[in-house]
């Protein structure tokens, strides 16, 4: 592409940007202006115009799922019974994905694991990750103590009218032996229909493990099949990516339709906490990390943007795993690394979830009046990193451990009613950290093991420039 074309682009994107804070302006300003509703849409439509005309010039995927998130917020807005009515297309993009998870998860695990015929080097990752995971989601467990601690957003909550007792799902109490039972698969295929991830991540290692101990000539055939079917379903996910920017359009739609942006309003110190207590995570403990293991920063973003968009924007760490795991290995990561470290970070390593829980535990207990002491916080916050296993891939199934939790520890439930009203803005970002953390958690490994490919990374960052210019 030549410099002219680039500086073209640049120029578009830049009066796109600043299209928008001239809109944000306007907006706040809207009834000094005397602006009505329709002058607004016109606004609107006219920055959307100028990152559709980025767009067409830079004809990348990333570039539009973000224009789909900006195009669903303005169909939400002007045209809500139709977005509503939109979300079946995300519900076909979230199915496409969730046929993608158990052949991937199976065939990258076993192939990972088998190929290398190596237990020590298994050992060692597995001890390596779970230690890993630990620490960090311990750290955002006290991130999001600290800062519920600090806002007291619960106190003297306000709840949202038009909620209901019926709109709290229904949930079984589970004691911590169930909790661990679950983890282990009682029948294989009924845990891919079901959709629980760490059964199936537990039963691929067991066999991965077990093909090891095989002569070559009875465990080649074994591999050939999980190396051919990993491989399809990589390509697999590359077509159904082409319907990612129409799923991810229609879902924003969706919450924008059916919620409205006034909700943005309602309990926003709750919101504006969580979201504050992410960021703070993000800074103080996972960008250190990235810095000590050396990975740029320019590199880790680009490889993690697609994965993160779709993360946000569906509320589901599945519908990120497959390009998650394509785009890391394109990073320098190893496959075998990225099969094992993935899979088990998306049921042990959820930061996201973890300082969620946390902080909305407390929330609850804040809003009913009852004090919780700090030994109680930790305590609770202690039963959350062992309930909270196995649910990232799953929408909102945070608020059903939250439930859960709050009911075995005597709080009431009715706060969790005005959580309802904010929750799928709430899980977007605690998912979009879930996904940043285990795309790290996989270099992190990959770092300790000296399986890094640093001449890997810098030819990704080339060609990722390439394509940009």
């Amino acid at each position: 592409m030549s410099i002219g074309m680039k500086i073209k682009k640049e120029k578009v994107l830049l009066i796109a940007f600043l299209s928008v804070l001239s809109y944000v302006f306007i907006h706040l300003s809207k009834s000094l202006l005397g602006l009505d509703k329709f002058h607004l849409c016109i606004l609107r439509c006219f920055v959307i115009s100028i990152f559709i005309l980025y767009s067409l010039m830079k004809k990348d995927l990333t570039t539009w799922i973000l224009l789909s998130i900006i195009i669903g917020i303005e169909m939400g807005l002007d045209l809500p019974k139709i977005a509503v009515e939109l979300r079946f297309l995300s519900q076909i993009f979230l199915r496409l994905i969730k046929t993608i998870i158990a052949p991937i998860l199976f065939s990258t695990l076993v192939v990972g694991i088998a190929s290398h015929s190596n237990i020590k080097q298994l050992g060692s990752m597995g001890w390596k990750s779970l230690l890993y995971f630990e620490v960090v989601t311990t750290l955002a467990l006290f991130i999001g103590l600290i800062a519920i601690n600090i806002s007291q957003a619960g106190v003297g909550i306000v709840m949202p009218s038009g909620i209901t007792e019926q709109q709290l799902p229904k949930v079984e109490s589970k004691t911590w032996q169930d909790t661990i039972l679950h983890v282990f698969p009682e029948n294989f295929i009924k845990s891919i229909y079901h959709g629980d991830v760490l059964p199936i991540v537990v039963f691929s290692v067991i066999f991965g493990i077990s093909m090891i101990f095989l002569e070559d000539k009875k465990r080649s055939p074994i591999l050939l099949f999980a190396e051919s079917l990993s491989e399809i379903m990589f390509k697999f996910t590359k077509i159904i990516m082409y319907f990612a920017p129409i799923g991810v359009g229609s879902a924003i739609a969706y919450t924008v339709g059916h919620m409205g942006l006034d909700i943005l309003y309602n309990l926003f110190q709750l919101l504006l906490t969580l979201y504050i207590a992410l960021l703070i995570f993000l800074i103080v403990v996972l960008f250190p990390i990235l810095l000590w293991i050396k990975v740029p920063l320019k590199s880790f973003v680009k490889a993690l943007t697609e994965p993160v968009s779709l993360a946000f924007a569906t509320t589901s760490s599945e519908s990120a795993l497959p390009l998650l795991m394509e785009n890391l290995e394109k990073l320098g990561v190893p496959r075998n690394v990225i099969a094992f470290v993935i899979p088990t970070g998306y049921s042990f390593n959820l930061d996201g979830t973890t300082l969620y829980l946390s902080l909305a535990t407390v929330f609850v207990a804040q809003a009913s009046g009852i004090p919780l002491s700090f030994s109680q916080q930790i305590l609770i916050g202690l039963t959350l990193i062992l309930t909270s296993k196995g649910v990232a891939g799953v929408p909102r199934a945070s608020l059903v451990i939250l439930l859960a939790t709050v009911s075995s520890f005597g709080l009431p439930t009715w706060p969790i009613l005005a959580i309802i009203g904010i929750d799928e803005l709430m899980d977007m970002a605690r998912t979009t950290v879930n996904v940043i953390g285990n795309g790290l958690a996989s270099c992190v490994i990959a770092r300790s093991e000296g399986e890094l490919d640093d001449k890997k990374m810098l030819d990704y960052i080339k060609e990722k420039s390439k394509n940009d210019s």
